[in-house]
């Protein structure tokens, strides 16, 4: 991939400081030009258009100059184009969407947190293609691999706990997300599995997972999110359809994900803070590193050629106001 860019460029810029004595002496005379007209319109009933238009076509002359040493100033347009080569990585994001995923000990809960924090880290990953694998009771794919990356931030943006059967299938959603990259061609392929649960559903369990990852070489970053002790968790609804909530231990198998991502060559995480959540995005982001490679070409064109046409243009114009249209005469 490329990019372009287009300066524009004074080789002999000393040029310019001609344009401080020339606007000087046009707004010198033309200061004592404008009051004889003002007192010529104060003592004309109706002034005509001309009249009215004549101070204006003053303006003309000092814009001619300006263009003019401007193309004295000798203007070259610049282009700088960046040849990129990105060795990408392919990313599969597995998020938990059980009901405790909704505690509040994260503000406003915890879903709503790593749906933010899963959105920046996406944008930060400029070369890299990044796919969306949602996991509870059940396990599905909501987005594939794409370079796409507003898109996975729509999907992202839009995910909500009660979309699949409850429960947490750790080994399905890390089982998914392998599926989404055994096709990918990338030199580097990650997993990022976010839960706050322990393993109580899913019929492939998660050391089946494991081995799968391996197999692919399938790097696979763990994250616990919740605090410890207890936390404010959704019981059931209400008639009404809302969630009413009571406290509830936090259980996350620390045990699991921490064998997941050594089992694999990644590395488990604990957060129990929003900021905890933040530093973690942001040392994966680190620790995967996409290569580029930039090379920049530069070249320049001449561009005196627009600034001396519209120099004499200007100039043209104002004389042919003058004697052909008010008919001045000096």
């Amino acid at each position: 991939m490329g990019k372009a860019a287009l300066f524009i460029k004074f080789i002999q810029p000393w040029f310019l400081l001609l344009l401080i004595p020339v606007l000087w002496f046009w707004w010198k005379s033309n200061r004592q030009e404008v009051k004889t007209i003002r007192w010529n319109q104060q003592n004309t009933p109706e002034p005509s258009l001309k009249l009215k238009l004549y101070p204006y076509i003053k303006y003309l002359v000092p814009l001619a100059f300006t263009a003019l040493i401007c193309a004295m100033a000798r203007p070259v347009k610049l282009y700088q184009e960046e040849k990129i080569k990105a060795d990408g990585i392919d990313i599969v994001l597995s998020m938990d969407l059980s009901g405790s995923m909704l505690a509040k000990d994260f503000e406003p809960d915890r879903l709503s947190v790593a749906k933010v924090l899963a959105q920046d880290f996406v944008d930060q990953r400029t070369y890299d293609r990044i796919g969306l694998v949602v996991f509870a009771g059940e396990s599905f794919t909501q987005c594939p691999v794409t370079t796409n990356h507003d898109i996975v931030n729509g999907f992202l943006n839009n995910l909500e706990v009660g979309i699949l059967q409850d429960g947490t299938a750790i080994g399905m959603g890390l089982a998914t997300a392998v599926n989404r990259l055994k096709e990918s061609k990338a030199a580097s392929k990650i997993i990022i599995l976010l839960t706050d649960g322990e393993n109580n559903a899913g019929y492939i369990d998660p050391v089946t997972a494991i081995d799968m990852a391996k197999a692919l070489n399938i790097k696979v970053y763990t994250i616990g999110i919740g605090t410890t002790g207890v936390a404010l968790m959704p019981l059931g609804r209400d008639n009404s359809g809302q969630y009413y909530y009571g406290p509830k231990p936090v259980k996350i198998d620390e045990e699991l994900l921490n064998k997941i991502a050594t089992d694999t060559g990644g590395k488990y995480f604990r957060a129990k803070s929003k900021e905890d959540l933040e530093n973690i995005y942001s040392e994966i982001d680190r620790l995967e590193k996409t290569e580029i490679e930039v090379n920049v070409f530069r070249r320049q064109s001449e561009f005196f050629r627009p600034f001396v046409l519209s120099g004499a243009g200007l100039f043209l114009l104002y004389f042919g106001l003058l004697f052909v249209w008010i008919k001045k005469y000096f």
